[in-house]
């Protein structure tokens, strides 16, 4: 139900802040709403897509409040909340992306995507991820992307997955920084509450620990691999 919506209360819940602390935002017009007379509601999709975007420019305090309360809710998350055995696998990592460009690097993760054989249609993933990037880039800083769709579309994989990818030569992606970006994640997740938390996840890991670094000295897709699961793992200890 893409098109569902939501009070306030309910957008607030889910967007992990105080109902007053959404209602100022929505004051200043920076989060979409439908206002009918007194009430306000929320457009679920819309609201998800105006998330995953503040969420690449949340600062690292905030980003680990929000994190933290998002990662809280999931029931036992100390066994059942790790992402990173959920969504990748050793063999969707490759380290050694010949992409020089940023059109370039977009259809080399799409490949790579579709080598999950989970995606139906790549034509589809590649338009979406176009798009996304014509409205802001995902580049974030720091020589980390988290390439993803704006709407999500539970028909376009057989299931939820992620890919990364390093460039053997970092390019320039539109990161708010000016640097150029070498480490490329891309989400393809059918469900926007999975989306969300796994950004919330890879944006926490890649600004509050040695993940980037890690992955830069990684020589294979298994150590890749192997330095995001002792990453995750880390970030959860310390909840």
């Amino acid at each position: 139900m893409p098109f569902q919506t939501l009070t306030i209360q309910q957008a607030a819940q889910r967007l992990h802040m105080d109902a007053h602390e959404l209602a100022q935002l929505v004051k200043r017009d920076e989060v979409p709403c439908i206002r009918r007379g007194d009430e306000l509601l929320f457009v679920r999709r819309d609201l998800d897509a105006w998330a995953s975007h503040r969420l690449l420019n949340m600062s690292p305090d905030n980003m680990t409040t929000i994190h933290g309360a998002a990662t809280r809710q999931q029931v036992d998350f100390e066994i059942h909340d790790r992402l990173i055995p959920r969504l990748f696998r050793p063999e969707w990592i490759n380290p050694k992306l010949l992409s020089k460009t940023k059109p370039s690097v977009l259809r080399d993760m799409v490949a790579l995507a579709a080598q999950t054989t989970l995606l139906y249609e790549d034509d589809v993933l590649l338009r979406g991820l176009e798009e996304r990037e014509q409205q802001s880039s995902t580049a974030v800083g720091n020589g980390v992307a988290f390439l993803h769709m704006r709407y999500h579309d539970p028909l376009l994989c057989s299931d939820s997955f992620a890919v990364l990818g390093r460039t053997v030569r970092p390019i320039f992606a539109g990161a708010p920084d000016g640097q150029a970006t070498d480490i490329f994640f891309l989400l393809c997740c059918q469900d926007n509450k999975l989306h969300l938390h796994a950004l919330a996840r890879l944006c926490a890991m890649s600004n509050n620990t040695t993940l980037l670094a890690d992955l830069r000295t990684a020589a294979t897709s298994q150590e890749m691999f192997a330095v995001l699961e002792r990453t995750e793992n880390t970030l959860l200890q310390s909840l």
